[in-house]
């Protein structure tokens, strides 16, 4: 009786305890402008990363010219890292898929094979092996975005090559609209949850309710292989006359905590700006909703993530590389949130 017990507790165990995934941590790069700064290839050193996903290019639809153009492709100033190697990412504007036709799709996919290509040659590495395409498709959209990730896949250029795309959480959870991408894999993005433009109180980066209702019940039947992407990003969202007016690139937390520029309402990451502030092409009255992402929350995210992913190998990609969003947290912080999956 008793060897029976220990072998009840035994199997309990081990189909109680959910595998681990392998997980190959790293960042993306989306500045316009790479560099080889110290505080950036160390961390790609520290975490043994082995890729590195940089946004070669946007494509969006220019009405001027009646065709779909590239806007601000990167640059690279230096090579990428030997040890590194590089998995390009374009972002496409999902309106090029409202009205473009088959001719125009094909056209498309040629002009962004070649652009990559030499993108990748001018980073100094000579071939790459994945591709992610970063599209916030719709249903409208759906059926003409999947024919042209089919018409990258039949493409010379990327012939043998993974083409990934990302994935947002509504297209998790409404998989019946949204369709099935037909590529190999997929990014999760767990960022970006919110309603940027709405005034109010809410972190629009990062919402633990929102994750709960697209990806519990969803998450673990997803039939494409899934990699996670998880933030580490601030912002200074700009409303005047709780109206939404942008995001300001000019306003950091050094200036949020500025008494004599801002008062922070009780409790709140809202900031109301107390006198015009022409650099940042602010007025007096205008409030700031700081929006940032802890430690805490990564923790969070991940623990949330782990109990619903299948466990399998993965790239967990930190969104994005930059020496002062790197200050923001500390190498034990990186390694515990790397950790829980």
């Amino acid at each position: 009786m008793r060897k029976i017990s220990i072998l009840v507790i035994f199997v309990f165990f081990l189909f109680g305890c959910k595998q681990k995934s392998v997980v190959h941590p790293t960042f993306y790069f989306w500045k316009t402008d790479y560099h080889n700064h110290k505080a950036e290839t160390a961390a790609l050193s520290k975490f043994k990363s082995k890729s590195l996903y940089v946004r070669i290019m946007d494509v969006d639809f220019n009405p001027d010219f009646q065709q779909d153009v590239p806007v601000s492709p990167v640059k690279f100033s230096d090579p990428l890292p030997p040890q590194v190697d590089i998995i390009p990412v374009v972002f496409l504007v999902n309106r090029i898929f409202n009205e473009i036709d088959s001719n125009r799709i094909k056209l498309l996919a040629d002009h962004i094979a070649v652009f990559v290509e030499a993108k990748v040659k001018q980073s100094g590495k000579s071939s790459y092996s994945e591709l992610q395409i970063d599209c916030d498709w719709t249903k409208k959209s759906r059926d003409r975005y999947f024919e042209f990730l089919n018409q990258l896949k039949k493409h010379p250029l990327l012939k043998d090559k993974t083409i990934s795309v990302t994935l947002r959480l509504h297209q998790v959870k409404n998989i019946a609209t949204s369709g099935i991408p037909p590529v190999e894999k997929a990014m999760l993005m767990c960022y970006n949850m919110g309603n940027l433009r709405k005034y109010g109180n809410q972190n629009s980066i990062l919402d633990q309710h929102e994750m709960d209702l697209y990806l519990k019940d969803y998450l673990e039947n997803y039939p494409l292989k899934l990699d996670v992407a998880l933030p580490t990003f601030e912002w200074a969202v700009v409303f005047r006359n709780k109206k939404y007016a942008g995001i300001s690139k000019r306003i950091n937390k050094g200036q949020i905590q500025d008494k004599k520029l801002f008062k922070q309402r009780e409790n709140s990451i809202l900031y109301d700006l107390l006198m015009d502030y022409p650099a940042a092409g602010l007025k007096c009255g205008d409030v700031i909703r700081w929006e940032e992402i802890t430690t805490e929350d990564l923790l969070a995210t991940s623990s949330f993530l782990s109990r619903y992913l299948k466990p399998e190998e993965r790239n967990l990609v930190f969104y994005h590389l930059d020496t002062d969003l790197l200050k923001h947290f500390t190498d034990e912080d990186f390694r515990k949130v790397i950790a829980n999956f």
